[in-house]
């Protein structure tokens, strides 16, 4: 539930926000919702990679793989899919971390 929550939530917020809205989400989904932390922080890697891969996956399949090229080349990283494995790590990293995050603040205040 928790993951199903981030992943709308996020994908929402990003249409029209910056893009670190999704640590603000992550944090007060797992607050109000998460269980453990290690689920928490599950959820919240699970939830705003997948988002992040939807959108990586778009803008390179829209652009034919030129968008990513360049990026990619221009970061020294040579590879479109390497930078789109960065991409998801990087995201996961956020919402995962932003998540427990959440989870032990509310564990504290408890």
């Amino acid at each position: 539930m928790l993951f199903l929550l981030i992943l709308l939530l996020s994908l929402i917020a990003q249409l029209f926000l910056p893009w670190w809205t999704i640590a603000i989400i992550c944090f007060a989904l797992a607050f109000w919702k998460a269980q453990h932390g290690g689920k928490a922080f599950l959820a919240g890697f699970a939830g705003i990679g997948l988002t992040w891969l939807g959108a990586a996956l778009y803008w390179h399949i829209i652009s034919d793989g030129i968008l990513s090229e360049r990026v990619a080349t221009m970061l020294f990283v040579n590879s479109p899919w390497l930078l789109i494995i960065a991409t998801v790590v990087i995201g996961g990293f956020t919402g995962g971390l932003s998540a427990v995050s959440g989870f032990l603040v509310r564990r504290a205040l408890a």
